[in-house]
């Protein structure tokens, strides 16, 4: 029998105008101790977020999910908080913030896989 394992998972938005409060959920900040998991996957739907705000940059917005996924995986070129432990890290990450990246609430949950868990809830949230 398969033993659940408690997990806990944000979803990062990309806010183009901070102002105007509107969102596109781009990925997902997943976080395990038990299976040593931290992750964040994303998509960027260019034309939902030009929906928002025709002038939005979207090779910048790359820049900074792809540092955020960096981060979240604990690559040591990232920077202090990179080297932070993976609590820490997603922690850190998914603190409220009012600027054109920010992430949900955490929500918690029990997986059996980290990584199937991480799939679905992209597809159910982002995709």
């Amino acid at each position: 029998m398969s033993v659940r394992t408690l997990y806990e998972y944000a979803v990062v938005r990309v806010v183009p105008r901070v102002e105007r409060e509107e969102f596109v959920n781009v990925g997902v900040a997943l976080y395990c101790k038990k299976f040593r998991y931290a992750e964040f996957l994303f998509h960027l739907d260019e034309l939902k977020l030009k929906a928002l705000y025709a002038n939005v940059d979207i090779e910048e917005i790359r820049k900074h999910l792809e540092s955020f996924q960096k981060i979240c995986a604990g690559d040591k070129s990232y920077g202090k908080i990179a080297n932070l432990e993976q609590a820490e890290r997603f922690r850190w990450l998914t603190a409220n913030r009012s600027t054109i990246i920010q992430s949900s609430a955490v929500h918690t949950g029990l997986c059996i896989s980290a990584e199937e868990t991480h799939a679905e809830l992209m597809n159910k949230l982002v995709l």
